[in-house]
C-alpha cells in the first residue's frame, strides 16, 4: 500500500501533507499522557515489529503479494495514538532511508496506512471487544486485533481510489482500478488478520494486561516481557524471515500493472544505499532489516520523550 512519488499530483500531495501533519498533532497530544517510560519502549519495539513485518511480503493471488500495514496491529498493542506515531515513524524510515514509499507522498501514505487503518482498526477493534465480552481476554484480545486488522486493509484501498480520483496522475478510469485494487487488498487484509490476532495473542499471553485491549491490569515485569518479546521478534524477523519475502508485486503495484498506471511510480531517493532494503547497493536484506529495525525504534523513543517533556 506504499504509494510511490509521482502517482498525486503536487496540489494533492501537498493536502495530505497538511491533513496528516495536523493529525499527528493531535496524536503527540494525546498520547503524551501515556508515555510513560515502559509504555515507550514497548511502542518503541512494536514500532521495529512492525517494520520488520512489512519486509516480509506473503502470496495473495498468482502474480500478487501482500504485507502487513501495521496500523490496527500497533493500535492493539500500545492503542491508537502511540500507535499511529510509531508507523508514521516506520513510513518515513522507509521512504527516506529505504526508498519504499515516496518522499513527496509521505502525507498520502500517512493519511492512509496511518490515519484510514488506525481509524477503522481500532473502531473495530473496540466494537468487538465490547461485543466479545464473555470470551477469555486473551481470545478477546485476539479477535478484536483481527478484526480490526481485516477492516483496515480494504478500507485504506478504498481511500486511495478516493484520492485517486481527486488528484491521480494518470488518466484512467476509478471503475478499472476500483475492481483491480479492492478484491486484492481484500485478500491482504486475511493475510493482515492473523498476523495481527497471532502476535497480540502472544503478547497477551506472555505479558497479561499489556495489550491496548486488555481488560487486566499490567505489572511492570508484564510490560517489560511484552517488550521483549516484540523485541525478539523484530530481530528474528527482520534478520531472518525477511528472506523468505516472495517477490511477486505487491497489491498497489499488481493493480497498477493491469489497469496502466505503474509508468508513474517513482522514488526520488532511488539511489539511497538502503534502497530496495539493500538490494540496489548489495547490502544484505538482513542487515538492511535490522538497521531499519533500530533506527525506527530509536527514532520512536527520542520523539516521545522530546514530546513528553515540551509544554502542553
Amino acid at each position: 500500500m506504499h504509494v510511490p512519488d509521482h502517482v498525486m499530483d503536487p496540489g494533492t500531495s501537498l493536502a495530505t501533507a497538511v491533513v496528516a501533519g495536523a493529525a499527528l498533532t493531535y496524536a503527540v497530544r494525546r498520547a503524551r499522557a501515556e508515555a510513560t517510560r515502559e509504555r515507550v519502549a514497548l511502542t518503541a519495539v512494536a514500532s521495529g515489529f512492525v517494520f520488520a513485518a512489512q519486509m516480509v511480503n506473503y502470496p495473495v493471488a498468482p502474480g500478487t503479494s501482500g504485507h502487513l500495514v501495521g496500523a490496527a496491529l500497533a493500535a492493539a498493542l500500545v492503542g491508537p495514538w502511540l500507535g499511529a506515531l510509531a508507523v508514521t515513524v516506520v513510513l518515513v524510515v522507509q521512504a527516506v532511508l529505504f526508498a519504499d514509499g515516496g518522499v513527496t507522498a509521505l502525507g498520502v501514505n500517512v493519511l492512509l496506512m496511518v490515519g484510514v487503518g488506525t481509524l477503522v482498526g481500532w473502531s473495530v477493534q473496540r466494537l468487538v471487544a465490547r461485543l466479545a465480552t464473555r470470551v477469555p481476554d486473551v481470545g478477546r484480545v485476539a479477535l478484536a486485533a483481527a478484526g480490526g486488522a481485516l477492516a483496515s486493509v480494504p478500507a485504506a484501498a478504498l481511500a486511495f481510489v478516493a484520492l485517486y480520483a481527486v488528484g491521480g496522475t494518470a488518466d484512467v478510469g476509478l471503475g478499472a482500478v476500483s475492481a483491480a485494487l479492492l478484491p486484492v487488498h481484500a485478500a491482504i487484509g486475511l493475510g493482515e488478520a492473523v498476523i495481527s490476532g497471532v502476535v497480540v495473542a502472544g503478547v497477551a499471553v506472555l505479558a497479561p494486561g499489556v495489550t491496548a485491549l486488555d481488560r487486566r491490569p499490567a505489572s511492570p515485569a508484564a510490560t517489560r516481557r511484552g517488550s521483549l518479546a516484540l523485541g525478539i521478534g523484530s530481530v528474528v524477523t527482520a534478520g531472518g524471515l525477511s528472506a523468505l519475502a516472495v517477490s511477486a508485486p505487491d497489491g498497489l503495484e499488481w493493480a497498477a500493472q493491469r489497469v496502466g498506471f505503474d509508468h508513474t511510480f517513482g522514488s526520488v531517493l532511488a539511489e539511497v544505499p538502503l534502497a530496495d532494503y539493500g538490494a540496489v547497493t548489495g547490502v544484505p536484506g538482513g542487515v538492511a532489516g535490522l538497521a531499519g529495525v533500530a533506527a525506527v525504534a530509536v527514532l520512536v523513543v527520542l520523539g516521545l520523550r522530546r514530546s513528553s517533556t515540551a509544554p502542553a
